[in-house]
């Protein structure tokens, strides 16, 4: 497996690995590698000839006060996972590359979807994730690219934005990977204390008992308000945990439901604080999901 570093040095690769007669999926991370990203990466390399990863913090998306500066980074446990899981290139640049000297295009989905959830209190954030992955998109030139399910609401808009651009290529959206005991795998879970950490498994305990009463069919199961309240009752009764939002959308487009019509697929989305760190996690809640 390749480091590469340079743009230059990636279009190199790619001649002298005949990409233009190979499929090539495209698998964009901040590094600090974990089992989530490795599914990504392993589906990546069951879809397609060649598999590139890229890990590249991007500053952009960041607001004041973020955590930038001490986001974790290693790209040696990177290099070692990335290649296990079955990847051709590490593409980890600076960020010069990416944003070379006197750059100033940014690419923004506009609209509600950027603004509700994350973007409620990250109003930059998902500006920062178009404009980078709009460029690592015209750097790689992939079939297919893969995100985590995890992060759903940047999926939808990524998708919106490879849409609305007419970008030649498949997004693939790839399933929650969970410890053990429920939480969501992250980057930032290294953050938690011991105790934040026993109470973090909340999270997922309030969705799933909250997609238990959907799946139920019982009749108000399926109105936004009782279900969020669900969620809430698991989440509040840990004491550490401080609820940035419990939200139920359209699991699509992100537009306001009351209910969960028969055939619709609504997001179940929540964000927490335990002390400095900000978990996310999200299920979907459809008849049709399994």
């Amino acid at each position: 497996m390749s480091l590469i570093k340079t743009t230059r040095e990636l279009s190199d690769w790619f001649e002298s690995h005949n990409r233009k007669n190979m499929t090539l999926g495209f698998v964009p991370t901040m590094g600090y590698l974990h089992d989530g990203h490795l599914s990504l990466i392993k589906k990546a390399r069951a879809d397609n000839n060649l598999v590139v990863v890229s890990i590249f913090v991007n500053p952009l998306q960041f607001g004041p006060g973020e955590d930038y500066e001490k986001y974790p980074r290693d790209i040696e446990h990177d290099y070692k996972l990335a290649r296990e899981a079955g990847a051709d290139v590490i593409f980890n640049p600076d960020a010069g590359e990416i944003y070379v000297p006197g750059s100033s295009t940014e690419v923004e989905v506009k609209g509600d979807l950027t603004k509700k959830l994350c973007g409620a209190s990250r109003p930059i954030h998902f500006k920062g994730v178009t404009t980078v992955v709009n460029i690592l998109f015209n750097i790689v030139r992939p079939d297919r690219a893969y995100f985590g399910q995890k992060d759903a609401q940047q999926a939808i808009i990524i998708k919106k934005m490879v849409r609305d651009l007419h970008m030649p290529l498949e997004i693939v959206v790839c399933p929650i990977v969970r410890e053990k005991d429920g939480l969501a795998m992250s980057s930032r879970n290294m953050y938690l204390g011991p105790d934040e950490r026993k109470q973090a498994p909340a999270l997922h305990r309030g969705l799933q008992k909250a997609h238990e009463c959907f799946m139920s069919g019982a009749g108000d199961c399926t109105r936004v308000d009782k279900l969020i309240g669900i969620i809430r009752q698991e989440i509040e009764a840990e004491p550490l945990a401080k609820i940035e939002y419990i939200e139920i959308f359209d699991g699509d487009t992100l537009e306001n439901i009351e209910s969960i019509e028969p055939q619709r697929r609504a997001l179940a989305a929540v964000a927490v604080r335990f002390g400095n760190t900000r978990l996310i996690d999200n299920i979907i809640l459809s008849m049709g999901e399994d």
